[in-house]
């Protein structure tokens, strides 16, 4: 029994003893699954991304190569813009064993500083990066100096430098050979080569250099088996229509007269009156594409596409042109510009002086306010607002330069009782100096606008051109019309306000200009600052080119467009017509002959100006507060009729009129008085008189004036 007993234990524990080892190697192994389970999750979904980028990183190879970006030139082949080639020293941080010492060596040979040099590359062997940018655009001098400074004989390389980790990559840096000569049209790119101003960027998608990446499958041994090339077109040039002389020529003169006059910027532009062409266009201050540190907000601005002001007295050309269309007038017509002085929707514009009867060319060579004023009114609003239209103002020009602004013309509806008489002078509108000059250029043209453009063609990698650009062109007068008003200006230069625009050797016409500005900060016309102008052509009996001259703010040696602008007009003619081959067809101007009429120039600086605050560099245009009876007026027929100015100030108003009378001021003010336009407001029985003060007009004295006694 106890044997049986004895046995039948043994038996138990036995069984007790194999089934205690199988669940310990049951535990063992589930242990050691969820061990592996662990592992894998942790690999598959943590690591996945970082594993997948190493696995890629080792079998597969991407190589990245960059075109040059396209070159831009002028009209005859020079460039003005290329993409040249250069290297950038890299450091593959996971090749260098210790980041401190080799900073050390690498910062005397870069000009760098060595703790951040040393942050930088420790940071990158950390993270395991294999590309870091140390020196960016070397030249090949620059490159065979650092090589011999970074040589480590103890380094065995197949590729300079010989220094552990240190490597070079072909790079692309762009140059502007001629520096600050067209900056504004050129433009230009950034350290990525994507264009920032001028054709640069309006033209960016022909010219990006396109990249070339390579992706190359590799197998364990490092064997290429597969390979994957995608690129995009290649870039292509951009011919300009701007000639590098002429340009030079034009830059040269601007620079001079504004500096000479002490005056804020300035801005010329010459066309080719039967193509479009611009053959030049300048800025002045300008700046150095190859220096984009010195890169301002008042040096970047392109001015000739950009700037909105109030031409002034230019636009009578459009008054005349719109009512000559119409068959208004003859150029030997006359008019009757009575005793100087003109009311229109209860406001008074005056002359300097009366010049009574007089002819219409004799009217526009002074440049009286009167006059144009009336022409403008028997033109009408709708026909006076169709004749803006066609002369293309309110709209872009089209030219391909970026940020071109379309200027500032409001509909009839918008227009107050002496809006058509403001604008028939020049104020009340916002233009740009291309839109003026483009308008000047139709006239030349006989009364076919050529819509202005910079790009000449387009060419592939080869030279073959790909696209030649086709203006439109629009017939905007009669052959006719424009051919008086060739006259008339012609009249202007050889005895009116443009006297000293005449040429040595060739016929010129124009017409100046010279408007007050309105000032941000007296919100209201300045009456010591200025945009003075003159656009003229030449031969004057078939222009052959238009060139448009506007100083902003001159300060020193006068402020008509006549005085200011006038001469830049004939310094760049005399010396662009012998390189665009015109022969000759007029005399030498007499020398001394050199006195002008002074322009008259009208400020309304009781109002504030449509411009004000609209547009980049705004200069004033007048407009008439908007209140009920203001509003009211906009829609009356306004009426033109002759006033006599008062005899002396209102002393009962509270508030002072225009100073009409020489005799009204004490004599140490005379010549003040004397150079400013006459506006002159006046009470209606209809309206209280605005609340603001209309300053007396100026006229500007010559010097030989100033020592006459006043009549």
């Amino acid at each position: 029994m106890k044997t049986q007993r004895r046995k039948a234990g043994k038996s138990i524990n036995s069984r007790q003893t194999a089934f205690t080892r199988f669940m310990l190697i049951v535990a063992c192994l589930v242990i050691w699954m969820g061990g592996i389970s662990a592992r894998l999750v942790h690999l598959q979904v943590t690591k996945h991304d970082w594993l997948k980028e190493r696995a890629a990183g080792q079998r597969l190879d991407v190589k990245k190569s960059k075109l040059p970006r396209g070159s831009i030139f002028d009209r005859n082949g020079r460039a003005l813009a290329m993409s040249v080639r250069v290297k950038t020293l890299y450091a593959d941080a996971t090749q260098i064993a210790d980041p401190s010492a080799a900073a050390k060596t690498i910062a005397r040979s870069i000009g760098a500083k060595e703790k951040d040099l040393a942050k930088q590359l420790s940071d990158a062997k950390e993270n395991e990066r294999k590309f870091v940018p140390l020196l960016k655009a070397v030249d090949e001098t620059n490159v065979q100096r650092i090589n011999r400074e970074l040589d480590d004989q103890t380094v065995r390389k197949t590729d300079a430098p010989n220094f552990k980790g240190l490597h070079w990559r072909e790079d692309q840096q762009r140059s502007y050979p001629y520096q600050r000569m067209a900056a504004h049209v050129i433009g230009f790119s950034n350290a990525e080569g994507i264009g920032q101003a001028g054709v640069e960027q309006s033209q960016n998608d022909i010219l990006y250099g396109a990249v070339i990446k390579r992706v190359q499958e590799r197998d364990r041994l490092g064997r290429i088996y597969d390979e994957t090339v995608s690129e995009k077109e290649p870039p292509k040039d951009v011919v300009l229509t701007i000639s590098s002389s002429i340009q030079y020529m034009v830059e040269a003169a601007l620079e001079r007269a504004v500096t000479s006059s002490q005056a804020k910027a300035g801005t010329a532009i010459v066309i080719d009156n039967a193509t479009g062409e611009i053959l030049a266009l300048a800025n002045y201050p300008t700046f150095d594409p190859n220096r984009l540190g010195e890169i301002t907000a008042d040096n970047l601005s392109n001015a000739a596409v950009q700037q909105v002001y109030s031409p002034g007295s230019v636009f009578k050309l459009i008054t005349y042109g719109s009512a000559l269309e119409k068959r208004m007038f003859t150029p030997e017509s006359e008019i009757d510009s009575g005793n100087g002085t003109v009311e229109v929707g209860g406001r008074r514009f005056s002359d300097s002086r009366a010049y009574g009867r007089i002819t219409y060319t004799k009217a526009f060579a002074v440049s009286s306010n009167v006059c144009a004023i009336k022409t403008g009114m028997k033109v009408g609003r709708e026909g006076f607002f169709q004749t803006l239209t066609d002369f293309g103002f309110g709209k872009k020009t089209g030219i391909e330069l970026p940020a071109e602004t379309s200027g500032i013309v409001r509909s009839p509806q918008k227009w107050f009782g002496d809006s058509l008489a403001s604008m028939s002078i020049g104020y009340e509108i916002g233009v740009t100096p291309l839109q003026m000059t483009s308008a000047f250029a139709a006239i030349a043209n006989d009364g076919v606008r050529v819509q202005p453009h910079i790009i000449k063609e387009v060419r592939g990698p080869g030279g073959e051109v790909l696209y030649a650009t086709q203006p439109e062109k629009f017939r905007v007068v009669s052959a006719r019309t424009a051919r008086d008003l060739r006259i008339m200006m012609r009249e202007v230069v050889v005895s009116g306000t443009g006297k000293l625009a005449r040429l040595n050797g060739y016929s010129s016409a124009g017409k100046t200009g010279t408007a007050w500005k309105f000032d941000e900060k007296l919100k209201k016309v300045n009456s010591a600052k200025y945009v003075s102008s003159f656009i003229g052509m030449a031969p004057a009996e078939r222009p052959a080119v238009t060139i448009g001259v506007v100083i902003d703010e001159p300060r020193v040696g006068g402020r008509n467009g006549g005085q200011v602008a006038g001469p830049v007009f004939r310094e760049i003619a005399e010396r662009i017509l012998p390189e665009l081959n015109i022969r000759p067809n007029g005399g030498r101007v007499p020398e001394g002959d050199v006195e002008d009429i002074p322009e008259i120039t009208v400020a309304m600086d009781s109002f504030p100006s449509i411009l004000a605050g609209s547009e980049l560099n705004t200069t004033a245009a007048v407009i008439r507060p908007e209140t009920p009876k203001a509003k009211n007026i906009v829609f009356d027929a306004p009426k033109v009729s002759e006033v006599k100015p008062p005899r002396q100030p209102d002393q009962r108003s509270g508030t002072k009129k225009a100073i009409t009378s020489d005799t009204a001021k004490p004599k140490k003010n005379e010549a003040e008085v004397m150079s400013r336009p006459r506006v002159v407001s006046t009470p209606t029985p209809t309206r209280k008189p605005p609340p603001e003060i209309l300053t007396s007009p100026k006229k500007e004295r010559t010097a030989t004036e100033k020592k006459k006694t006043k009549p």
